[in-house]
């Protein structure tokens, strides 16, 4: 005679760590996204930025002025894209934020791309990338329209990671089976 088996319901409650580090995440990022501004990453994307523009250089004078801001969002996003196909979700959540605030950083770059106000690496003397490539593909004029589709496309990277970072975080409800 077969026993019919009989379950228990199994929560896991919020993993606390993860919240934390979620919501100091999301505080710093959208205090970002509401006011861009130099901080701690800013030297990272730099570094990727200036390297993007040697890697690029096969590829033509373009190639190689929009190599900078590409590379700067290229790297990110295959660090998302590993964690992901790792199944290691939150950290590719964590990364998402980066992704996001390297973009939020593009964006200000191709918004000075008239004025061209912000202080450059190397000086006076050189290229402003944003201000090269718009006025080369003729959207100079367009300014502030492109720089708000890479800033909107930012946010909700940063938003895809706080969404991604607390879903994986949530409670969770399973039956197992009693023993």
């Amino acid at each position: 005679m077969n026993k019919a088996q009989t379950f228990r319901l199994e929560v896991n409650p919020w993993n606390t760590a993860k919240c934390i580090l979620i919501l100091i995440m999301a505080l710093h990022f959208g205090d970002y996204a509401l006011n861009p501004r130099w901080h701690f990453l800013d030297g990272v994307n730099l570094l990727i930025h200036e390297a993007g523009h040697v890697l690029f250089r096969p590829f033509g004078e373009v190639g190689m002025i929009a190599g900078g801001s590409l590379f700067q969002v290229i790297i990110p996003a295959i660090f998302v894209g590993y964690f992901l196909i790792q199944h290691q979700f939150f950290s590719g959540a964590l990364v998402f934020f980066w992704l996001g605030e390297s973009l939020l950083n593009v964006s200000v770059y191709a918004a000075d791309a008239q004025a061209m106000a912000l202080p450059l690496l190397g000086g006076a003397h050189v290229i402003h990338d944003w201000n090269y490539l718009l006025n080369e593909w003729a959207l100079l004029p367009v300014t502030p329209i492109v720089a708000l589709l890479i800033q909107i496309l930012g946010a909700l990277c940063m938003m895809g990671g706080l969404g991604l970072g607390l879903w994986i975080a949530q409670p969770s409800i399973q039956l197992k089976p009693k023993v």
